[in-house]
C-alpha cells in the first residue's frame, strides 16, 4: 500500500487557479465575451459607438495635446 505525499504549499506562492472550463476554446470564448463587454461599457461611457468615431477622438485629443 502506498501513501501519497501531500502537496507542499510554499509560503508567498499561490496554488494555481482551477480550471472551470473545460475546453480552452471556451476559455476564449469567455475571456473575449468579458473584453468585449468592456470595451462596450468603456465606449458608451465615452459617447462614441463605432470604431471610426474612437479613432477621430484619439486623433483629436493627440491634436489637442500638441498644441500645448
Amino acid at each position: 500500500m502506498s501513501k501519497k505525499e501531500p502537496r507542499l504549499h510554499l509560503v508567498g506562492q499561490h496554488p494555481e487557479p482551477i480550471d472551470d472550463f473545460d475546453e480552452p476554446d471556451e476559455y476564449d470564448a469567455m475571456e473575449q465575451l468579458e473584453l468585449l463587454e468592456s470595451l462596450r461599457e468603456d465606449m458608451e461611457d465615452l459617447g462614441v459607438t463605432t470604431l471610426a468615431e474612437v479613432i477621430e477622438r484619439i486623433s483629436e485629443l493627440h491634436r489637442q495635446l500638441d498644441k500645448h
